[in-house]
């Protein structure tokens, strides 16, 4: 899990990092940095997508904010897998032993029978 949370999040910091740093120019010397191919890599990127380059930046944060959910959802899956799967057969009326549902008699038959 730790490998699978690690290739997850060193994408989304090595953008965030290029997208951060090359927006407001700060190169520190390096021409990846720069504002110019800040504009031109989105410029390429809206006319391959047919988008104007300015909708791409929120299309990808949306799309971090869909992938996170997602991850957090598979965490959650895997830690309360069991306690998923007792309330799922408790919800369907599975016993422990078998995938058949328990019988339950009708509760009113039972005291009509019991009376008469």
């Amino acid at each position: 899990m730790k490998v699978f949370l690690v290739l997850w999040i060193m994408p989304i910091v090595l953008l965030g990092s290029w997208y951060g740093l090359s927006y407001y120019d700060i190169n520190f010397g390096y021409r990846i940095l720069s504002r110019e191919l800040h504009d031109l890599v989105f410029t390429i990127y809206g006319n391959l997508l047919g988008i104007p380059p300015e909708t791409i930046p929120p299309l990808v944060l949306k799309a971090i904010i869909l992938d996170t959910f997602l991850v957090i959802g598979f965490i959650v899956i895997k830690r309360r897998r069991k306690q998923i799967w007792a309330a799922i057969r408790k919800m369907l009326g599975w016993t422990e032993q078998g995938e058949s549902p328990m019988h339950t008699g009708n509760t009113a038959e039972a005291e009509f029978s019991r009376i008469s």
